[in-house]
């Protein structure tokens, strides 16, 4: 994309139209759950009203997702026909990338050069790249005795449920969605109160690319209204959730309490980032940790909120990531010159000045930020914020803070250093810095993590799987495992 200015993308978001009606049986619908307002937390301004869904939409949606199921096309479709609908829909994502990304930027105050060039490329690949495999997947023929044929084949599950948090609105329904959809089932989709707008933009572009109607619908609405619905639902055969822990569990009871649905759980994580004194690059290592933590305002579960670092190097370390944090340029999203934006809003800046606070009380020592700026604004914007002298019993150590809000612990050894890192509910992703391969080998396996990244962080592709261990959740998004959530294996024996 051409460089944009500053003030081009704010002349095109006054002029965008953002309509937060819900989505349902292929067309928009207004429901009669009354409204809410999205509000921007770049300036506090009201973006739009959003339809609000109580049970009565919700069971809409789900009676549309079954219909389309049970007697549509969709599910029938030759599996390449499926996938040159995925391939178009991606194809008017790419088309429509610049405004999908000034929607993310304005609903939860992500720069809005990330939203282009990293979750919007990140949703594009996604749908691309489920379309292409949606063909590709086979079917089992066990060898058995020569009077008998065995056949396994993978069938779709049904009406999926899929909930997704608001840090990236795009990229997590695509990481829901795309799968699914390939797999053949249907979708009520359910984005985050706070990033709506997206996720609806997402769904009249699948009607646009041949979707039938019934196949991906989106209602908005409150976790505990409008998801506990969908969660309880007993037309609902597969609930895939990204989010807290503490709603996780929710939702395992909904499913309990309903009709024993499979529930798939992406949660929070705590994730260490060991750095050892024989790191390759130690500079690299410090910019990659500071990068980490804030990139994205530090909402993101994988976020390496915890800094494991060898006493040895741990000040002249810790000294780089501090001094990154001071350079980093916080301001208006629609800035490209900015480098960290807005928090999604009051109440959640909230929670992380709490922390902030409960840090300071347990007697950790602040680096550097720890205050709101830019109050002038009306938007939440909050200071890279960097502790050390943390202990590994403080709250700073233990509990997802979901901001940029970095914890370091010092440690002597490598033993030590594991144990830290185990040393949480949580089991999301792991970094480790070395230039020893037995060491990188024997430490990774050693980590309770669902992925370890080795002298990086955050990089992989949509060929590996993603997720957690422990109380970050189960099952994998991304890869061909994400299918392993949408299908079901059928035995087929035929007695010759």
């Amino acid at each position: 994309m051409p460089a944009v200015t500053h003030e081009e993308w704010l002349r095109r978001a006054k002029s965008l139209h953002l309509s937060g009606a819900h989505h349902i049986d292929g067309a928009d619908e207004p429901g009669a759950g009354g409204t809410f307002a999205a509000v921007s937390p770049r300036d506090g301004q009201v973006l739009t009203q959003i339809a609000d869904a109580g049970a009565a939409e919700v069971d809409a949606a789900v009676a549309a997702a079954r219909r389309a199921f049970d007697t549509g096309p969709w599910p029938r479709l030759a599996p390449a026909e499926r996938g040159r609908v995925l391939l178009r829909l991606a194809e008017l994502l790419e088309e429509r990338r610049a405004e999908l990304a000034l929607t993310v930027s304005l609903e939860m105050g992500k720069p809005v050069t990330d939203a282009h060039d990293i979750e919007l490329r990140a949703a594009v690949n996604t749908f691309r790249w489920y379309g292409q495999l949606a063909d590709k997947l086979t079917d089992e023929s066990p060898h058995t005795a020569p009077d008998a044929l065995a056949l396994v084949t993978r069938e779709p599950a049904g009406v999926v449920g899929a909930v997704v948090p608001w840090n990236f609105p795009l990229t997590l329904a695509g990481w829901k969605v795309a799968p699914a959809l390939a797999a053949g089932c249907t979708v009520v989709l359910k984005p985050s109160e706070n990033s709506p707008l997206s996720a609806l933009t997402l769904a009249r572009l699948a009607t646009e690319a041949g979707l039938p109607p019934g196949v991906l619908n989106v209602v908005n609405g409150e976790g505990p209204v409008a998801g506990r619905a969908l969660g309880l639902h007993p037309d609902v055969d597969v609930l895939a959730f990204t989010g807290s822990t503490a709603v996780g569990r929710h939702f395992l009871r909904y499913a309990a309490d309903s009709n024993l649905k499979r529930v798939w759980l992406e949660l929070g994580g705590k994730s260490p980032n060991i750095v050892l004194p024989d790191a390759p690059d130690l500079d690299r290592a410090a910019a990659t940790a500071a990068w980490g933590i804030f990139f994205n305002q530090g909402e993101m579960c994988t976020a390496p909120s915890r800094l494991l670092v060898h006493s040895s190097v741990a000040e002249r370390v810790t000294e780089a990531v501090v001094r990154r944090a001071r350079e980093l340029r916080i301001g208006d999203p629609l800035d490209p010159a900015t480098e960290m934006g807005a928090l999604v809003g009051e109440a959640h800046l909230g929670r992380v000045l709490g922390h902030i606070g409960t840090g300071r009380e347990e007697g950790a020592r602040l680096r550097t930020g720890g205050e709101r700026v830019l109050t002038e604004t009306g938007g939440t914007y909050l200071e890279p914020t960097v502790f050390d002298g943390v202990e590994p019993t403080m709250r700073l150590a233990r509990e997802e803070i979901f901001g940029p809000v970095l914890s370091v612990l010092a440690f002597d050894d490598l033993d030590e250093a594991v144990r830290l890192a185990n040393a949480t509910e949580y089991g999301l992703a792991a970094g480790l810095w070395t230039s020893d391969l037995s060491t990188a080998h024997r430490v990774s396996r050693a980590l309770r993590a669902g992925t370890v990244w080795v002298n990086c962080y955050e990089e992989g592709d949509l060929t590996v799987p993603f997720g957690g261990m422990k109380q970050s959740g189960n099952g994998r998004d991304k890869s061909a495992h994400a299918l392993e959530k949408y299908t079901e294996l059928k035995t087929t024996w035929i007695q010759l």
